[in-house]
């Protein structure tokens, strides 16, 4: 059974019920309100004759209230205290004889009702009693028969049986189309499902509403946006590594080839397996920063931390990586409070800073500078490393953690890297716990920012 067809008939179910019960309840209470309606009516016209009769209760008084009586659809009866009848209205038959034989006890000055059930009575009649001074005591009974009362109610049941259907055709046109508009982007949601289940993520779901059925469309939305992203990721990736596998294979075929030449000499032989040699190592280099890449994808890479001196460890590297600058004629500065102490995983963490390191001394001129900077802020330590180098066009810099993401796209082997070096130091740094962070004005230069949570206790002793 579709959902549309479940929906339906659980709204039609729920909503039948609650109509029948209200209306029933309603019918009952407007029923039971009319025929009381009618009782107090017929006991104020009780009380008004027994007005009259407290005044003057003379035979002329008497022939003008029967005379009253004659044209209406109701009668009365007015007998002494002792039964004996005193006027009526009309002839009286068995079930007024059988009213009158009633025996009163005490009936209040408003009147009293002697019978209301107008579903199985000829009869609903009330009485009063006046006392117009002696011998002038006794009672007035009125009478309306019940067949105007239940001729009145089956106009209010037609009424309501008709009121009932409209009601009805209307709650089966509301459920309908209520019932299309719940299922409708239900369905759609379903179709994008089937879509992302056969490797389709070209789905495009209109966000209707702000409820938990346009949440749940917003989130299959940006499923399939994600997986759209990752499947060109997939692919971009793909080419990438088959044009950096190709290369140095290229490479090492081709120079392979000239080197095992019986006529080459020996000085351009040792040349061209220095440039195999070269390719070898930078294929080496590839595919160890592709291994590291599949041991973060599969929850493989492990942080040993331990507690370090931040600035003794900025030093050793600082030391490591500045006869590299010396050469380049670029100058390394390096400022850090002795002070910080930081638990970390001092290799890996190295190479995150030996990355960056590398990548500023690669896109920087000769005579500018280099800074390390660490410093405590807020209770976070603060690592930075800015270079003055030619920078990052605005809008690559989104980009630049994505892997195989590069700023130069003709992949220049002057600038060497393959675009995994940043992907592989923002997951280390995040392994950290930290989140890192790029600045960088085109032509001017680029800052790398790396924040970690300090620790309140630095004083505590290095093993």
């Amino acid at each position: 059974m579709k959902i549309s067809l479940k929906l339906g008939l659980w709204f039609f179910i729920c909503t039948f019920l609650v109509e029948m019960i209200s209306m029933l309840y309603l019918h009952s209470h407007v029923i039971q309100s009319r025929v009381s309606q009618e009782l107090r009516s017929l006991q104020a016209r009780g009380n008004n004759h027994r007005d009259v009769l407290e005044i003057s209760s003379d035979p002329s008084t008497l022939h003008h209230i029967g005379l009253m009586e004659t044209n209406t659809d109701t009668e009365v009866v007015i007998t002494d205290l002792k039964g004996k009848i005193i006027l009526a209205s009309g002839p009286l038959d068995k079930s007024i004889k059988h009213t009158l034989k009633i025996p009163i006890k005490h009936i209040p000055r408003k009147g009293l009702v002697l019978q209301p059930d107008w579903r199985n009575e000829k009869y609903i009649s009330t009485v009063t009693e006046f006392n117009g001074g002696i011998e002038h005591e006794g009672y007035v009974y009125m009478f309306k028969k019940t067949n105007d009362v239940q001729k009145l109610i089956s106009e209010l049941n037609q009424h309501f049986l008709l009121a009932s259907a409209l009601i009805l055709v209307f709650m089966l046109f509301t459920v309908y189309f209520l019932s299309k508009a719940l299922t409708k982007p239900l369905i759609s949601m379903i179709e994008a499902t089937k879509k992302l289940s056969t490797g389709d993520f070209s789905v495009k779901l209109p966000v209707r509403s702000k409820d938990e059925l346009g949440e749940l469309s917003t989130s299959i939305q940006t499923l399939a946006n994600d997986l759209n992203y990752l499947k060109r990721e997939r692919n971009e990736f793909l080419a990438s590594i088959s044009h950096e596998l190709r290369t140095p294979l290229t490479y090492v075929k081709g120079y392979a080839d000239i080197a095992s030449r019986s006529d080459l000499d020996e000085t351009e032989r040792t040349h061209y397996l220095k440039i195999i040699k070269e390719e070898g190592e930078r294929l080496k280099t590839l595919l160890e920063e592709l291994f590291e890449l599949a041991k973060l994808d599969q929850n493989e890479f492990t942080i040993n931390k331990e507690r370090i001196h931040l600035y003794t460890f900025l030093e050793s590297i600082y030391d490591k990586i500045l006869p590299a600058f010396v050469n380049k004629g670029v100058k390394l500065n390096l400022k850090c409070k002795d002070s910080i102490y930081l638990d970390l995983d001092p290799v890996r963490f190295e190479q995150v800073v030996m990355n960056l390191l590398v990548n500023a001394l690669k896109y920087s001129k000769e005579h500018s500078s280099t800074y390390i900077d660490a410093f405590k802020k807020e209770g976070n330590v603060y690592l930075s490393i800015r270079d003055e180098g030619i920078g990052i066009p605005k809008e690559d810099l989104p980009f630049l953690f994505n892997r195989l993401y590069r700023v130069d796209k003709s992949r220049s082997r002057a600038t060497g890297g393959f675009g995994i070096g940043l992907a592989i130091v923002k997951e280390i740094v995040e392994a950290h716990d930290g989140q890192i962070f790029v600045e960088s004005e085109f032509g001017q230069g680029t800052c790398f920012t790396i924040i970690l949570k300090g620790d309140s206790n630095e004083n505590r002793v290095i093993n």
